[in-house]
């Protein structure tokens, strides 16, 4: 494990005052570089991630395990007076502040950006949610599915004669926003520590999707062109598909250029494809993407998939096979590259969680321990930073403040 005084995050206080997923990943990402992670929960009503998903014998899902990794677990009600009182002293000893209500929820609580730039005028402040802080649908309720669908992404995804369908994983969208949450909040840093001025950061689950969603604007923008679902195709590139050999089992297969394509055409003893004037170049296969297709399937068909990896891996061709979650425990480049990694639980036993990314040569982050129970550090962080007695937060337990 990392040495904690040299992770570049280390001196850092981080407030997780979200829920689900998007801001809590954000702020998990600044925990696993050394920044203090406090998440806040309602006293009443812990983040409703703890209850979805497969649970662990603690109670709490093992999606919380994993993304409330690092992080000190504190209770407090934000929507009564002295509990946001509370909340701004906290503030007022932390660099970032991550929350993903409704627009206008943390300002009727006096807890806006406005409001904690009073008690510490560089706070960053992280603002994640479905539409944006502002625009005429800022006040409408949404999740990552609900982004996947706004964004145009969802609409890309199925058969070309089926529905549309979720995009692989229905949290893609929240994981997205918690990374450009994070990356946003440490450009405002950088600027913070020239500066000494705060700021927040404005991100829309939607927008995190679109923006990921390569020509698609400027193609209808200047063609009026708008992309279908097309399965397991790319509209701009033949053969770049998903294929099944003999024996069952699928590969991806991505011939993105001339000279890939010209390497298939060999390995498949297809020579005439690549002649002049046939199939040479990407216009021309994706003018006739049926009649490519079909000739890479029937060979791939007759390969079993061991066999089909030799041959492309011999040839330079890139494919891969398409892992099942039990292929990738069993996949020996995983266990190499640390992929994932196993925390001791006390409760639960092992538990196995992705590693932590990005890899950083001189400074890697580390996971230090497994999301914790609710309001587990609640005494804890209150006393050592706050001062306040036993006695004292007895008497706000009572009242329903923490």
């Amino acid at each position: 494990m990392a040495d904690e005084a040299t992770l570049p995050l280390a001196g850092m206080r981080v407030l997780d005052a979200a829920t689900f997923l998007a801001g809590p990943f954000c702020a998990a990402i600044f925990s696993e570089f050394g920044a203090e992670v406090i998440k806040v929960e309602h006293p009443d009503f812990p983040d409703p991630m703890r209850n979805i998903g497969m649970k662990a014998e603690t109670g709490d899902s093992l999606t919380f395990l994993s993304e409330g990794r690092n992080k000190k677990t504190v209770t407090l009600n934000l929507g009564k007076p002295e509990g946001a009182e509370l909340f701004k002293r906290l503030v007022a000893q932390s660099d970032v502040v991550v929350e993903n209500f409704r627009p206008g929820t943390m300002e009727k609580w006096g807890l806006g950006y406005k409001d904690l730039a009073a008690v510490k005028p560089d706070i960053v402040m992280v603002r994640i949610t479905a539409y944006g802080q502002d625009g005429p649908y800022k006040n409408r309720p949404g999740f990552a599915r609900i982004g996947h669908a706004f964004s145009g992404l969802t609409y890309l995804a199925g058969e070309a004669d089926g529905p549309p369908v979720i995009p692989g994983s229905t949290s893609l969208g929240d994981y997205i926003s918690g990374l450009y949450g994070a990356l946003g909040a440490l450009m405002a840093l950088r600027h913070r520590d020239q500066t000494g001025e705060g700021q927040y950061i404005d991100v829309a689950l939607y927008e995190s999707t679109f923006r990921m969603l390569d020509e698609l604007a400027p193609a209808f923008a200047k063609f009026g062109f708008v992309r279908q679902r097309m399965g397991a195709d790319t509209s701009t590139i033949v053969p770049h598909s998903h294929y099944q050999c003999g024996d069952g089992q699928w590969v991806a297969l991505a011939c993105s250029s001339d000279k890939i394509f010209e390497k298939l055409a060999h390995a498949m003893g297809r020579s005439d494809l690549v002649q002049p004037g046939s199939y040479e170049t990407m216009q021309a296969r994706v003018d006739n993407r049926d009649f490519i297709n079909g000739i890479v399937s029937a060979w791939i068909g007759s390969k079993t998939r061991d066999e089909l990896m030799a041959i492309c891996l011999d040839k330079d061709i890139p494919c891969g096979p398409v892992n099942s979650i039990a292929d990738i425990f069993a996949d020996p480049h995983f266990a190499a590259r640390g992929s994932m990694t196993t925390l001791p639980h006390p409760e639960v036993g092992e538990v196995v969680i992705p590693s932590v990314l990005p890899r950083l040569s001189k400074t890697p982050g580390r996971v230090a321990h497994l999301g914790r129970r609710h309001g587990e550090n609640t005494n804890d962080v209150y006393g050592e930073l706050l001062g306040l007695t036993a006695a004292k937060l007895a008497e706000l337990k009572t009242r329903g403040v923490v």
